[in-house]
């Protein structure tokens, strides 16, 4: 697809993939929708439009979905299902809450800005959605239950929306990033980001190689690490 003058909705936009998606998309000329429950105070741009949306919560997501079109116009032509979050803590003594909101953020608020666009995305016959899984999505981590429940729910979301969408043009992609030096690692015990990491601006490059591929040419899944993440 060539992103020029294409409409992206990304979730999650304030801080680390999300706001290098969009300041990447921007670079390709694209129109950028960021959807977050901050708006990112360093991506000022004249085609950026920020619109306040907690993922959780449904009609939240149905009104920022009617106010982009509202703004940007009917057609939206990406999706990057960024927004999620990971906690840490023992099966038996992790609060319900807290496992709550991860699946209510990585799974249900994924489900919900994905039903939003589909129904545009038919009418266009032309749509591409990004769905951010992790490494935690493909293997199981000790303390970490709750955040790769959630992330394998991504992968199979992913993987079954592929097979119902293709035959309307719109294609599904599951990226699978292993340690990115984000906030992501702030509320977890024992682990600090550090610079041997991969950056935020590396998935970004990802998912945008993704989006401009051929119409006929599907990027499905992408699995990605750092190659020395201990350093030299």
């Amino acid at each position: 697809m060539d992103l020029n003058g294409k409409v992206a909705i990304v979730t999650g936009v304030s801080k680390g993939i999300g706001l290098a998606t969009a300041q990447l998309l921007l670079l390709r000329g694209a129109v950028v929708a960021g959807w977050g429950r901050r708006r990112p105070a360093e991506l000022q741009h004249e085609r950026f439009s920020f619109f306040e949306c907690d993922v959780r919560d449904e009609v939240q997501v149905q009104e920022a979905f009617t106010n982009t079109q509202r703004e940007l116009g009917q057609q939206v032509h990406v999706l990057v299902n960024n927004a999620g979050l990971g906690l840490a803590g023992p099966v038996d003594g992790f609060d319900s809450q807290q496992w709550h909101r991860m699946f209510d953020t990585n799974v249900h608020g994924l489900f919900y800005c994905t039903k939003a666009v589909l129904p545009q995305m038919k009418r266009q016959q032309l749509g591409h959605i990004v769905n951010i899984s992790s490494i935690a999505g493909l293997n199981g981590i000790e303390n970490m239950a709750g955040y790769c429940a959630t992330k394998y729910a991504v992968r199979g979301f992913s993987h079954s929306l592929f097979k119902e969408v293709r035959p309307d043009g719109i294609k599904v992609t599951c990226l699978y990033p292993g340690s990115t030096q984000t906030n992501f690692f702030d509320d977890i015990p024992g682990t600090t980001a550090h610079e041997h990491m991969m950056q935020p601006a590396d998935i970004a490059g990802c998912i945008v190689y993704a989006l401009e591929t051929p119409f006929n040419f599907h990027v499905v899944d992408v699995e990605m690490r750092p190659l020395q993440p201990k350093g030299r």
